[in-house]
């Protein structure tokens, strides 16, 4: 049954009417540009979680464009330059490619140059960087940076340089300066710090919304409906995982019959109780019993409400579902009141 009245908090920057009719459109080779994807004002970063220092960013250059009539752009990367350089390094990213990708339709960007970092891309001077990609392929009338920005071979240009670069180039550059809360800079690897504390509410407070996970259901081992509650499993390769344990969630089903939002307990671990598994993300939605195999869903954490446990017996654990679920429920409506 969907629960219309739970709603994840958002700070989102007004859609542009350019984007309410226009989907927003989406480029990896910026050689292939048409003139209506070029000319545009684009913020410039990774955007991992899109936080609300980078929500800054993109609002910045969304004024900037609605000023001149022009398209909102935002230019980032994939993969990640730290997943190029470091490909053993452990999962860190808070979204998925495709997850970036919904937030900001969401935020209302007319274009996305989610271009491919390789190595020739790594190897580009900042000189370079500028002339043949801003200037000569997106023709951009301003790049909209966070003051930290940095670009170009081993990381050698910043916004500095990179406000050099664009006066002789012939397009505007606009330094946002980091946004802070309670002293703290706001980044993603706050972020990421507030989850793997398991403070969902601390991450929410940089994010501007809950954090969620993105994904496509796949086909558990089904343990959980043979013990009564039938759950959607989501995988998490890639991305970076909060602390182990239960939450209380939101689930907004994204594709299928059954698209709306619902409410239910998550899981995030190695589900120890059953043998060594990767970790993944396992939901119960409440009063729900669709198939909804193959469907993507964004799960939003809402509260951390106990650790990982390893149970003895299936008694035990099943005991324990249930008051996690009453928990769940008690926290979520609160949230509805």
């Amino acid at each position: 049954m969907s629960d219309p009245e739970f709603n994840s908090f958002q700070v989102i920057a007004s859609t542009s009417l350019h984007s309410y009719f226009f989907p927003m459109r989406i480029f990896s080779n910026y050689n292939l540009l048409l003139d209506r994807d070029r000319g545009a004002a684009v913020a410039i970063g990774n955007f991992d979680g899109i936080h609300i220092g980078h929500q800054s960013v993109i609002e910045r250059a969304r004024q900037f464009a609605d000023a001149r009539q022009i398209p909102l752009g935002v230019m980032t990367f994939e993969p990640h330059p730290r997943e190029f350089f470091g490909p053993e390094t452990q999962p860190f990213r808070l979204m998925s490619r495709k997850a970036k990708e919904r937030q900001l339709r969401i935020l209302g960007v007319d274009i996305l140059y989610e271009l491919q970092f390789d190595a020739e891309l790594a190897g580009m001077s900042p000189v370079r960087f500028v002339d043949e990609i801003l200037r000569r392929s997106l023709a951009a009338k301003a790049a909209i940076v966070g003051s930290d920005f940095r670009f170009g071979k081993d990381r050698s240009g910043n916004a500095d340089s990179l406000a050099t670069l664009s006066h002789h180039a012939g397009f505007e550059l606009i330094k946002v300066p980091i946004r802070t809360q309670s002293d703290v800079e706001i980044s993603s690897t706050a972020v990421r710090a507030a989850l793997s504390a398991g403070n969902p509410d601390e991450a929410a407070s940089l994010l501007g919304r809950w954090h969620q996970i993105d994904g496509v259901v796949v086909k558990g081992a089904q343990r959980g409906r043979q013990l009564g509650f039938p759950t959607v499993n989501l995988e998490m390769h890639g991305l970076h995982a909060p602390r182990y344990g239960i939450y209380a969630a939101i689930i907004d089903i994204l594709s299928g019959p059954h698209k709306g939002q619902y409410s239910g307990v998550a899981s995030i671990g190695v589900r120890p109780t059953f043998g060594s598994h990767p970790v993944n993300l396992e939901v119960y939605l409440f009063d729900f019993g669709s198939n909804i195999y193959d469907e993507e869903i964004s799960v939003s954490l809402v509260a951390f409400q106990r650790a990982e446990m390893e149970f003895e017996n299936q008694t035990l654990l099943v005991r324990q579902m249930k008051e996690d679920c009453s928990t769940a429920q008690k926290i979520l409506g609160q949230l509805a009141r």
